[in-house]
């Protein structure tokens, strides 16, 4: 591991924390096309929340971690970690043009002997069959002869303070035995948790995308339970928490299901199963059944406000949440607007409260209006808690609300006793 300089491409939720963790054992430079991100990053301060102020500064000032958009900031790198978003297109199929990118950015400076480990979430395949080709092309260099590669897929869980990027097992592998090994020492020497070495890219790569494809399945399981659960007038919740009591039954609970990950590696693993002619069916079923979640709570919400003879149409309505997870700002493929779509067809007055999310990311991406101040007052007809921000407790939302009003608590969050009905 001698004379290793690491170039992290992509620095974002998955790319920053990690890169900020290699410049304390090796000299890393961060490498992201946005010039505002990487000058606000230069600063000292990450808008993602990911990386505390304190720790991105220490790596700048005691590490000499720096961040650039210019390629030939790069070129003396010898150890490239591609950490770029994999999304899905209008029609959930993969969309591999960040990828794509990212990997020309790499072939126009990598050099003989270098290695390019890529983070992103993708299907068996794409590393060897889509980016490495791309890396060939653009440099003339010949794959496993003159440069090498790897696939270490991100585990980040955006908010989460406590398991930390370090702290986190970390898979890793390599185009060949002894890259594989090299990779394996690289991350090794940062990550606390350990190392896990697969056989092959292909097998770390398919370990990624059924992580989260399992989650999402059970989570479509509970979603699943609580509509059954609700039309036979039995709490979901209560439920879970008898059948809890045995030692192995999953606690899994009902929920949208958003973000870059969970929301979005099944029709990964989808697609490439389609390739090899398998159609696969559970898989699907869950990304449905998780899906039309969020015009689920819509139906629910106006159900219960003409139960209580609230005039629907005009009403007003207070949303308490708007990212796709609690306490962290990211709104990337949130499903609290599918709540919001499905309750503005009915022409009411919708106000969205979240102390957490960015207006104008907010409204650049959805079109909707956000707002970071709880309402002074609202006369509200009905509230969602849609996110289960640490601002949210102990909230009192009586002052806001209307004397007949409905309370609908997405996540179980909110004390029963205040609340009309939740998942």
């Amino acid at each position: 591991m001698q004379n290793i300089k690491i170039c992290v491409i992509g620095l974002g939720y998955v790319g920053l924390p990690l890169a900020r963790l290699f410049s304390t054992k090796y000299p890393t430079v961060g490498f992201d096309m946005n010039q505002a991100r990487v000058d606000a990053l230069m600063q000292g301060h990450d808008a993602t929340l990911e990386v505390a102020d304190d720790l991105l500064q220490d790596a700048i000032n005691n590490h000499g971690f720096r961040c650039t958009t210019n390629p030939d900031d790069i070129r003396d790198c010898n150890f490239y970690v591609v950490a770029v978003p994999t999304p899905v297109d209008i029609n959930n199929n993969p969309d591999l043009t960040p990828l794509y990118g990212a990997s020309t950015t790499v072939g126009k400076v990598i050099s003989k002997g270098d290695i390019v480990v890529y983070e992103s979430t993708v299907y068996p395949g794409v590393t060897e069959d889509e980016c490495i080709p791309v890396v060939e092309r653009v440099s003339g260099l010949k794959f496993n002869e003159d440069f090498f590669g790897g696939y270490s897929p991100e585990r980040i869980n955006p908010g989460d303070k406590l398991h930390t990027v370090e702290k986190i097992k970390k898979v890793t592998s390599g185009s060949t035995p002894e890259i594989g090994r090299l990779v394996n020492e690289v991350y090794a020497s940062v990550i606390t948790a350990g190392t896990h070495l697969a056989p092959s890219i292909k097998v770390a790569e398919a370990a990624k995308v059924i992580e989260n494809s399992q989650r999402d399945i059970n989570i479509a399981f509970v979603n699943e339970l609580s509509k059954i659960f609700t039309r036979m007038g039995i709490d979901t919740n209560d439920v879970l928490e008898a059948a809890s009591t045995k030692w192995n039954f999953l606690p899994f609970k009902p929920g949208l299901v958003g973000g870059h990950c969970i929301g979005v590696d099944p029709y990964y693993l989808a697609q490439c199963a389609q390739r090899y002619g398998y159609n696969p069916e559970i898989i699907l079923a869950g990304r449905r059944m998780n899906d039309g979640m969020g015009a689920y709570v819509a139906d629910q919400v106006i159900k219960h406000m003409l139960r209580k003879g609230i005039q629907v149409l005009g009403s007003k309505i207070l949303v308490l949440g708007f990212t796709f997870k609690e306490n962290c700002p990211d709104v990337r493929n949130t499903k609290v607007v599918d709540i919001v779509r499905a309750l503005s067809e009915y022409d009411l007055h919708i106000t969205i409260y979240d102390p957490w999310a960015n207006p104008a990311i907010a409204k650049h991406e959805y079109g909707v209006d956000v707002t970071n101040q709880l309402p002074a007052d609202g006369d509200f007809d009905t509230a969602i808690l849609a996110v289960a921000h640490r601002e949210f407790t102990g909230i009192d939302l009586n002052p806001l609300l209307k004397d007949n009003h409905v309370v609908f608590d997405v996540k179980g969050f909110l004390p029963r006793a205040d609340v009309d009905a939740r998942l």
